[in-house]
């Protein structure tokens, strides 16, 4: 069945700077399956040298994490969309007060979502 992947902007220089790819997948292990070996320069972007989702790469189908479901063994229906967050970290800076920052162990955070 045909579920669409979207690609972060980080990663799409190494799958032909594409915003997302339809692939064929029952699970989401299929379908990064299917993602890495069209695309094998992400293999390593998303997976470490064991074959395991590397700890900052988030996988959500529609708007669940899959940790909290099935991890990469979570059903896929028909026209799921998964997306591929990786995390961000940076250092501390000096935001407006009136930006969304959390402070978190004296350091500041701040979440940039597209």
């Amino acid at each position: 069945m045909p579920v669409k992947v979207v690609i972060p902007t980080p990663l799409r220089q190494y799958a032909e700077k594409r915003e997302s790819i339809e692939v064929q997948a029952k699970t989401v292990a299929e379908a990064l399956r299917a993602l890495t070996t069209q695309y094998s320069d992400l293999r390593r972007h998303l997976f470490n040298e064991e074959g395991k989702l590397r700890s900052f790469v988030n996988i959500y189908v529609g708007d669940e994490d899959i940790r909290f479901l099935q991890k990469e063994m979570t059903p896929l229906k028909e026209d799921d969309t998964i997306s591929i967050v990786p995390s961000i970290a940076g250092g501390a800076g000096s935001f407006p007060a009136s930006s969304s920052v959390a402070r978190l162990s004296g350091q500041r955070r701040r979440c940039i979502c597209s």
